[in-house]
């Protein structure tokens, strides 16, 4: 059994089925109820800054909880860069309380960005000596120190009857620390994950090359997160999540608009200063792509799938690729 959810990044844009911000968010919601409703596992949400996507995070993510009750409800992924990690935990915690603790919450250093240094327009620019990596991973690490119930301010005894110490953030959701995932783009920071006790999401993109397809290299970065994971003790089983585009062609609109992309290979390219390999979408007919996807090594490697979608193209299309994903993949795959 693997989980199965799919992902969003919610674009929207004149002359499609989401043309305002405002479609975007509400379809998102309109589709997260659909998809609990067809018994699939995930809805997550990816956000980008100064871009016609997703971006605020929580104010959704709540709407999702509030609207539903079973389905997991997270983020692939929030860019840390751009973060006040205590305000962060404050809504994190508040919309994991709504949910019922249903929050997955991806994060990470982020992806390249239309901004030059956006992060910086937000606040937050790197001390000396930093990159924006090791400013990510600062925000990261001071979030989940509060979630986890750390204190972070001095307490007013003026305030407070007399009580000095540090204060913690409220709310708090006690079980939303084992529910921290990094986004990771190579094998060395698959590693750090593990030592930092965080769960593991790999994309469809790895910032690094070696040479041998995308599906070997990214099972070779969960190995590594697995092997390190091993050697803490962190009383629990982490998680690993892979994206993957699929889809199953089965009408003449998907054909219309997928066709083209049955052949699709990995690509490698050049990104942020280095070689970066992107996964192939899987599109075709149903029961070939079962095939295809039941050998990919890292698909098999995780315990969750989740399926980029084409939001732009609306909830009912979105809901139609889910059912045939989950009813005519999803068990030759060997995922149900």
């Amino acid at each position: 059994m693997k989980k199965i959810g799919f992902l969003s990044f919610g674009h929207y844009g004149p002359g499609t089925a989401t043309p305002t911000a405002a479609d975007a968010l509400t379809q998102m919601v309109e589709l997260a109820v659909a998809a609990e409703e067809l018994g699939v596992d995930g809805a997550y949400l990816r956000v980008h800054h100064f871009a016609p996507q997703f971006a605020s995070p929580f104010p959704l993510l709540s709407a999702m909880a509030a609207r539903t009750s079973r389905i997991e409800l997270g983020t692939g992924v929030i860019d840390m860069r751009y973060e006040n990690p205590l305000y962060m935990a404050e809504e994190a915690a508040a919309a994991d309380l709504i949910s019922g603790g249903r929050l997955q919450l991806g994060i990470s250093r982020g992806s390249p960005e239309p901004a030059l240094n956006g992060a910086s327009a937000f606040g937050y620019v790197p001390g000396e000596g930093e990159t924006d990596a090791d400013m990510a991973r600062e925000h990261a690490r001071i979030f989940r120190l509060a979630i986890a119930g750390a204190g972070v301010a001095e307490a007013d005894p003026r305030m407070t009857g007399g009580r000095r110490g540090r204060l913690v953030i409220e709310p708090r959701s006690e079980t939303l620390p084992e529910r921290i995932w990094w986004g990771s783009g190579t094998r060395a920071t698959a590693k750090w994950t593990a030592e930092q006790g965080m769960n593991l999401m790999s994309s469809t993109l790895l910032t690094e090359d070696t040479g041998v397809p995308f599906d070997e290299l990214q099972a070779e970065q969960i190995a590594l997160f697995r092997e390190e994971w091993a050697k803490h003790d962190w009383g629990r089983e982490p998680r690993v999540s892979v994206s993957r585009s699929v889809i199953p062609i089965t009408t003449d609109t998907d054909r219309y608009y997928f066709g083209r992309e049955r052949d699709s290979e990995d690509q490698v390219g050049w990104l942020d200063g280095g070689l970066a390999r992107f996964g192939k979408s899987y599109a075709g007919e149903p029961d070939v792509l079962a095939k295809q996807l039941a050998e990919d090594a890292a698909v098999r490697a995780a315990d969750t799938v989740l399926v980029t979608l084409p939001n732009q193209l609306g909830v009912d299309y979105n809901v139609h690729l889910l059912e045939s994903i989950l009813r005519d993949v999803a068990p030759g795959a060997g995922w149900r």
